[in-house]
């Protein structure tokens, strides 16, 4: 089968930072399914374990996670699909990776891709999706019962970004919070305000003072989703007191004494955790992701799909990663097809 792996950390503008290989067709066993990839997106931890991890001497490694496509063959022990369901899903960081025509995954950490969308359409949201969802509901504990947000708010940094254009969606239309989003180009603001975003600021700017520039009150909840080492501070200082706090970037400096004060409480989200450890609850990302698909089939969540990037290869990849690691993407940047 027909694949995209690299041999060595290289940067993306070298001759080999992603090749186009073949590697031997997977057999599905235990709950795993057998998936015909039909579109991929392309994240930043995929340019990430790109830049920093290296594959044995020898060895190829095949990058890719966010996927949407159609049961081929299950294992002895799969019980949630049946060959030629179409589904989607952001796969485990310890296994073979969703570039490939051929891709084995788990059944617990999948679900049926929603009937409105096409394959590319979809492939834009898994990783996304199943971020956003946890960071909002699981980590900083918002509530989908309206009443009880009313009068609160949602910080979300980096809104126009992948995580940050479903995040905006859903605080939007599965919660009563004043949603507040940042970007500072006049393309991505604007398409911060298309997602449902009530204000939106400028992170070029200190983001306490664009807070009071609107003369909006302390935030609730935040969702630091890039940059937490350039605004941690700006963030405690405009976090209301008793607030939440929610990290998914890797900040390598922050002094988390400044949130003390105010007994604000500090979280992490990292979609990959029920998978590597296969949590009693992994089977949540399952559910998590069909009550997305009825979502959007439904109309309340549309896709992040920003950019097509054409056929799933190297040069294709290659020039996603180049863009993802200029931090100029707006939106998904979705590949379809071998």
């Amino acid at each position: 089968m027909k694949a995209v792996a690299y041999r060595a950390s290289l940067p993306i503008e070298h001759a080999d930072a992603l090749l186009d290989i073949a590697l031997p067709a997977p057999v599905a066993t235990g709950r795993d399914l057998l998936v015909e990839i039909k579109a991929v997106s392309v994240n930043p931890v995929d340019t990430k374990i790109r830049r920093n991890v290296s594959p044995a001497q020898g060895e190829s490694k095949v990058l890719g996670w966010d996927a949407s496509g159609i049961v081929r063959a299950v294992g002895p022990d799969a019980t949630l699909f049946k060959p030629g369901d179409e589904v989607w899903y952001a796969g485990a960081l310890g296994r073979s990776g969703t570039n490939a025509e051929l891709h084995l995954v788990d059944e617990r950490i999948v679900g049926h891709k929603p009937g409105k969308l096409s394959f590319a359409e979809a492939a834009a949201l898994p990783l996304t999706a199943i971020t956003a969802w946890e960071l909002l509901f699981d980590r900083l504990g918002a509530s989908r019962d309206a009443t009880r947000e009313a009068g609160k708010s949602l910080l979300v940094t980096g809104a126009a970004g992948g995580v940050g254009s479903i995040l905006v969606q859903l605080a939007r239309q599965l919660t009563g919070l004043t949603v507040i989003g940042t970007a500072s180009r006049p393309e991505t603001a604007e398409w911060v305000k298309t997602l449902g975003a009530h204000h939106v600021i400028d992170h070029s700017k200190p983001l306490d003072q664009e807070i009071k520039r609107l003369g909006l009150p302390p935030v609730n909840y935040i969702a630091s989703l890039n940059e937490s080492e350039q605004h941690f501070t700006a963030l405690a200082e405009l976090v209301a007191p008793q607030g939440k706090l929610a990290l998914i970037d890797d900040p390598s400096n922050i002094d988390v004494r400044l949130l003390k004060r105010k007994s604000v409480s500090l979280h992490w989200e990292f979609m990959f955790t029920r998978s590597m450890f296969e949590t009693e609850d992994m089977a949540q990302q399952h559910a998590l992701l069909n009550d997305v698909s009825r979502l959007v089939d439904s109309g309340v969540l549309k896709t992040t799909l920003g950019e097509r990037f054409g056929a799933i290869n190297a040069a294709n990849l290659k020039r996603a990663h180049a863009l993802l690691e200029s931090n100029r993407a707006r939106g998904k940047i979705v590949l379809e097809g071998f």
